[in-house]
């Protein structure tokens, strides 16, 4: 199948319009990560990660995390871009959610930018903020990119779309 990209309106950007292999960006966009009613993450400092058919990737500067509520467990991914992820169980009071977050501590050469940060998969989170509007989290378990009214796809991660 091939997908329809979805023309963007004024403001907006394509997924289809982010090159492949990927590339990140600053961006002064305000983030916030909030578990169990807590903002775990409040950042004008993230990176973004742009790759073809996905919606942005925000990867936050783990000084503008409570790291005290992450916990490093034995998962691990890799990405042929930017190299082996490692992940975070997120722990706040009672309520928990496991490999829910990841980095990258020995990324490649073009995303060392993106040492140590921290993406965190909305799907998982009470709710995850881009300039004070909920995100929608990519489709599907794999993928963590974050949707927003300034982004369209159609999106890589959901049924029938491996192939993309």
């Amino acid at each position: 199948m091939n997908p329809q990209r979805i023309e963007p309106g004024p403001g907006q950007e394509s997924v289809w319009d982010y090159p492949r292999p990927p590339i990140w960006q600053d961006t002064c966009k305000h983030l916030q990560v909030i578990f169990n009613s807590v903002i775990i993450a409040d950042t004008r400092r993230a990176k973004r990660v742009l790759e073809t058919s996905h919606p942005p990737v925000y990867y936050i500067p783990p000084e503008d995390i409570k790291m005290e509520y992450l916990i490093k467990t034995s998962r691990s991914s890799f990405c042929e871009w930017k190299g082996k992820a490692c992940y975070y169980t997120i722990v706040v009071g009672e309520k928990l959610a496991t490999d829910a977050a990841w980095f990258y501590p020995n990324p490649t050469p073009a995303f060392a930018s993106i040492k140590d940060y921290v993406a965190f998969y909305a799907s998982r989170m009470d709710a995850c903020y881009v300039d004070g509007e909920k995100v929608e989290p990519q489709p599907g378990d794999f993928y963590g990119g974050w949707i927003t009214k300034d982004i369209v796809g159609p999106f890589k991660g959901g049924a029938g779309t491996r192939g993309w």
